[in-house]
């Protein structure tokens, strides 16, 4: 007698955005894998019939981006390739009634916290017990730390607090125990990240407590480095920078974005910050910490900004000659405070203006590049490609800043650190030979 087969489900689970959209795919991996559901994140094969996109909608391009991954996986629904396609992430938070409407072909739709509902429709139990248990979707050595979700912050460009609501900390026990367990798998870096570093602890401890927390972190053996990602420039508690420079496992490295230099244009943005204060603080924090690394990011073409505006923050930038900048153009989003400003900058002005801001970047970055050569850096291998090992040194952060080709006349080990001297340095990457390993 013949019995009927049952396919078992397979999840690809498709991640779109930013790091923090990425351990969320991470967290539901964990999940599904312990209710017994294969899972696989961002599969080429076509081995699944389940496909979870988490989107992204923080700007217009990504949007787009997301809307587009979306169309994929429903075309392939279509061919009969897939079973059902689900959404979850920012962009369904925020357009689900639109979306359910343009793409009816998609199963079902979720917001940014609705992770139980999503496993529930995949016939999975939200196991509480393993909160901070992930499917590490990175490389084993490395992994991204969240410790704060949504924002309080109401700077006139952000629909960020409309996606992922207020500022919501994680306890300091959670957030160690998670990486204690992480540690345990192999992970050598985290990289702490939140909408807002320095608001943690506020709103459950009532005071800012990432130092207190940079300490428990700093305190757990196997963790080589510790990264901070996106803090907020006004009211910047500096007691962060005494920890960082007092423990050794703390990377000189810190994620402000700034947004702008002019005074008319952070007014508009409301970003609670003048020029001068962000001056006094940037001396402040070189002081506190000699050597560190700072990294921003800025926003080109907000309404009413004019070509004297461009020039201050080329001044600024000139001025601060920071180590790593990023730039966006401005996105006119529905729901935040902008939006009820004209969008008057023409899309190719901003983008000439922020080909401008980076060409003299790129400049400052090869002169600071060159001032390395000779120099010795402790060095993460982060991989082996086309035959030659590409790190990052405690100042570069993954995949926005500066990599290292590192030169080795014997194999080295993936998440191992080696010392390297470099010998040659380009416009954002360096050479350099091993000159010892671990």
């Amino acid at each position: 007698m013949k019995t009927k087969s049952i396919r078992r489900d397979k999840v690809n689970i498709i991640t779109l955005g930013c790091s923090k959209n990425m351990v969320d795919s991470e967290v539901l991996s964990g999940q599904l894998l312990a209710n017994g559901i294969e899972v696989a994140h961002e599969s080429t094969k076509r081995g699944s019939n389940i496909v979870v996109v988490n989107t992204c909608g923080f700007i217009d391009k990504a949007r787009e981006e997301s809307v587009n991954s979306i169309l994929e996986q429903v075309a392939l629904k279509k061919e009969g390739a897939l079973d059902k396609v689900y959404v979850t992430g920012c962009l369904s938070q925020r357009y689900r009634d639109e979306l359910e409407k343009e793409i009816p072909e998609v199963d079902a739709w979720y917001g940014t916290m609705e992770m139980p509902l999503l496993l529930k429709k995949l016939n999975a139990d939200y196991k509480v017990e393993l909160l901070g248990e992930r499917l590490l979707s990175t490389p084993q050595h490395y992994a991204y730390l969240k410790i704060s979700e949504g924002c309080n912050r109401t700077c006139s460009f952000c629909a960020i607090p409309l996606m992922r609501g207020v500022h919501n900390s994680r306890p300091i026990e959670a957030i160690v125990e998670e990486a204690g367990r992480l540690v345990r798998m192999g992970v050598k870096e985290v990289m702490l990240i939140a909408q807002e570093l320095t608001y943690y602890g506020l709103d459950i401890y009532k005071k800012r407590a990432l130092p207190e927390l940079l300490n428990r972190l700093a305190d757990l053996k196997g963790l080589e480095w510790i990264r901070l990602h996106y803090a907020y420039p006004s009211k910047f508690p500096l007691e962060i920078l005494d920890v960082m420079r007092d423990r050794e496992n703390i990377c000189n490295y810190l994620d402000m974005p700034l947004q702008h230099a002019s005074n008319a244009m952070l007014k508009a943005m409301k970003r609670q910050i003048t020029r001068s204060e962000m001056t006094e603080l940037i001396y402040a924090i070189r002081e506190k910490v000699p050597g560190i690394c700072i990294r921003t990011t800025l926003i080109a073409g907000f309404p009413g900004e004019r070509e004297a505006d461009v020039e201050e923050m080329k001044e600024f930038l000139t001025e601060h000659r920071f180590d790593r900048v990023g730039i966006f153009t401005y996105s006119h989003e529905e729901g935040t405070s902008a939006y009820g400003l004209k969008d008057d900058v023409p899309a190719e002005t901003k983008e000439s203006r922020a080909r401008e801001i980076m060409e003299l970047q790129q400049d400052i970055s090869y002169e600071k590049n060159q001032e390395k050569i000779g120099k010795i850096f402790k060095t993460m291998v982060d991989k082996k490609e086309s035959g030659r090992y590409i790190g990052r040194t405690e100042f570069d952060s993954v995949e926005v800043d500066n990599e290292v080709i590192i030169h080795s006349p014997l194999p080295l080990k993936t998440g191992g650190f080696v010392s390297v001297k470099m010998t040659k340095a380009y416009d954002f990457d360096l050479e350099g030979e091993v000159v010892a390993s671990e």
